[in-house]
């Protein structure tokens, strides 16, 4: 496992860490031993960052993650957590200092701990950028030492670049893959002039780069690739990437021709996010250590070549370009 400066915190983090949306819900069944099996896994192979919210599995996945460190007290695991998801109805409005405080105690409960390392507002709508009073809030909760950092969770570059104007806003968690490119222009630019961590979340397209589905694949009704394709519960972009399901599977397999010797599907698809030096982490998740193992092991290939790089542009402009960029 290679590792990362984290922006500004001196932390040096996995560069593939562990998404824990999977162990939470959302994702099909999970069952408890197969989440916490996962989770030893990532840990015994060398991974350090755990990022997870409190509305994964209402707060599941984080009582998961309380568990892992009980039993791994000589591990040091960094944990992010989101917050502001709660919100019924998720308005910008509900962005308050007492919300806020409510949500990182019940986080703090879940996790089993004094301060929770990084809080990042879960994909809040765009007026929050515009609320200098909701980053003071959150300044507040440091002072206090209920959070040590802090950081955001976005759907759309703009949000992106508004909130690093913020001065302690610590990372940016953004949808960066294969199939969505955009940030990787102006906004990894002024995050690497910030000093900002950049968490590469969905990094599997939904798991649709891992070449594992077909068109006839079905999921299960708790699983959001069936109930939020068109974006019936949230963002569309946060399923398949916000691509249309069977034009991903055609991007798919012409990426599947360059695949190196020896890989698989997602671990090519993790080396090319890699290959980006303003990029902190790749967050995959994992249901079991398979998929735990896999994912780790795109940190062990090589260098993808110019031409290779060159080649996934000319499908993203051809497949993915029209249906994603301008949008998120």
């Amino acid at each position: 496992m290679q590792y990362r400066e984290f922006g500004r915190t001196g932390w040096q983090v996995s560069e593939v860490s562990f998404g824990a949306w999977a162990i939470g819900g959302s994702w099909g069944n999970v069952s408890e031993a197969d989440a916490m099996t996962a989770l030893h896994k990532a840990i015994d192979m060398g991974i350090n960052f755990i990022d997870t919210a409190d509305v994964y599995g209402d707060g599941r996945s984080e009582r998961l993650i309380a568990r892992l460190k009980r039993e791994r007290p000589d591990d040091d695991i960094i944990v992010a957590t989101k917050a502001g998801r709660r919100l019924n109805p998720h308005v910008a409005e509900g962005y308050t200092k007492e919300n806020l405080t409510r949500f990182v105690e019940r986080s703090l409960q879940n996790l089993d701990t004094e301060a929770l390392d990084l809080v990042q507002l879960h994909c809040p709508p765009t007026p929050v950028y515009y609320m200098p009073e909701v980053f003071g809030a959150l300044d507040d909760l440091v002072q206090a030492g209920k959070i040590k950092y802090y950081g955001v969770s976005v759907e759309k570059v703009e949000e992106a670049l508004k909130a690093i104007e913020y001065p302690n806003v610590q990372s940016v968690q953004i949808i960066f893959n294969m199939l969505r490119h955009r940030p990787a222009g102006l906004f990894f630019d002024e995050a690497r002039k910030r000093k900002v961590g950049i968490l590469a979340r969905v990094p599997l397209a939904s798991g649709l780069l891992t070449g594992k589905m077909k068109r006839e694949t079905t999921f299960a009704e708790d699983d959001h690739r069936h109930f939020n394709r068109h974006g019936a519960a949230f963002d569309v972009g946060e399923t398949f990437s916000g691509i249309d399901y069977e034009t991903g599977l055609a991007a798919v397999e012409e990426i599947r021709a360059l695949l190196p010797d020896g890989a698989t599907m997602a671990q090519f698809a993790l080396r090319w996010i890699l290959m980006f030096d303003a990029v902190t982490c790749a967050i995959p998740g994992a249901k079991n250590t398979q998929q735990v193992e896999d994912n780790v092991h795109a940190a062990d290939l090589p260098a993808l070549s110019a031409e290779t790089m060159r080649k996934i542009t000319d499908i993203y402009d051809r497949y993915a370009r029209e249906q994603v960029h301008h949008r998120w």
